[in-house]
């Protein structure tokens, strides 16, 4: 008996059953209707200052689990304090996001969506980014 290995996309696909996705109009409603609307940025902090939404914080894919574990001493305390607030994550594309989503969720965040189609998206829509560096 063989096991056929996972692909990303299988990842992906797998992740995207779990979760809700909603689109760019949808967020930018989400953003007006929500006033705890979080919105976490799981890009690399590169890609992050090429352009990112307005007030999203960064969090990449790598460290998320680290970020969102309560018992961790390096958390980031301002996405563990949200597990109840929506929570919106994007991406690139997509794919990153919606992988990230289902891992909060699985962590006791009980509202995660993902932004469908990524900045990507988004960008081809003309809708807003915020450019430049993030200090610290």
């Amino acid at each position: 008996m063989t096991n056929k290995a996972m692909t990303l996309m299988d990842f992906v696909r797998a992740a995207k059953a779990e979760i809700a996705e909603v689109d760019g109009a949808r967020l930018e409603a989400m953003r007006k209707e929500r006033p705890n609307l979080m919105l976490l940025d799981v890009r690399e902090a590169s890609e992050y200052e090429q352009g990112h939404l307005e007030e999203a914080m960064l969090v990449p894919r790598g460290i998320l689990e680290a970020a969102a574990d309560v018992k961790y001493a390096k958390r980031v305390q301002k996405l563990v304090d949200a597990r109840e607030q929506p929570i919106v994550l994007y991406c690139a594309t997509g794919g990153r996001s919606a992988m990230a989503a289902a891992t909060l969720k699985q962590m006791g965040f009980n509202e995660v969506y993902s932004l469908a189609g990524g900045i990507v998206q988004w960008e081809a829509e003309n809708r807003p980014l915020t450019r430049g560096a993030r200090y610290v």
